[in-house]
């Protein structure tokens, strides 16, 4: 970890030398500093963009990888934006604009399946459970009613077609069946 943050401030100083020298001390500091507003609107904007991204997978409407991707991939960019270097400041803007994320998705997808085969798993299986029905009759038969203690209970009669069997090998996302 030592050895990661040594590297971390060779590298920041080296590119701050270098764009020192190459731009002047005045202009590298309004690099760095008109960075870290463009990284601050881009924070703002992207987020909700993501936030609304992950709220259309949990409807349904957009692929739920592709939403835990995007917003891992904003919240690295996010990280580093408030990182200070002008290196750090470079791959969060990067990280945040939506090209690049869009690039970058299929590599972090991937790299989560292969890393966390079990979520790839559960989620790859994990489909919502459809019960099929049909209503006979829409109104309340009263003789259908048993009093209780806080007055009347409807009494539902049914037949169980067909009932699940509890695997634990299976975990909690069985493959509901058709």
């Amino acid at each position: 970890m030592l050895a990661l943050f040594v590297l971390y401030v060779v590298v920041e100083v080296a590119a701050l030398v270098a764009v020192g020298s190459a731009l002047g001390v005045l202009w590298t500091v309004v690099l760095l500093i008109g960075g870290s507003l463009i990284g601050s609107l881009l924070v703002r904007s992207q987020g909700r963009r993501v936030l609304d991204g992950l709220q259309r997978a949990s409807r349904g409407e957009r692929s739920a990888g592709g939403a835990v991707a995007d917003g891992a991939l904003f919240a690295a960019g996010s990280v580093a934006m408030f990182v200070p270097g002008l290196v750090t400041t470079v791959i969060g803007l990067l990280l945040l604009i939506p090209p690049t994320r869009w690039l970058l998705r299929p590599a972090v997808m991937w790299a989560a399946a292969r890393w966390l085969p079990q979520v790839a798993t559960a989620t790859r299986r994990m489909r919502p459970t459809v019960i099929d029905g049909e209503i006979l009759d829409d109104q309340v038969d009263d003789s259908t009613r048993a009093p209780n203690a806080s007055g009347s209970a409807l009494i539902l009669e049914g037949q169980v077609i067909e009932a699940d069997r509890f695997d634990p090998t299976a975990g909690d996302f069985r493959k509901p069946h058709r």
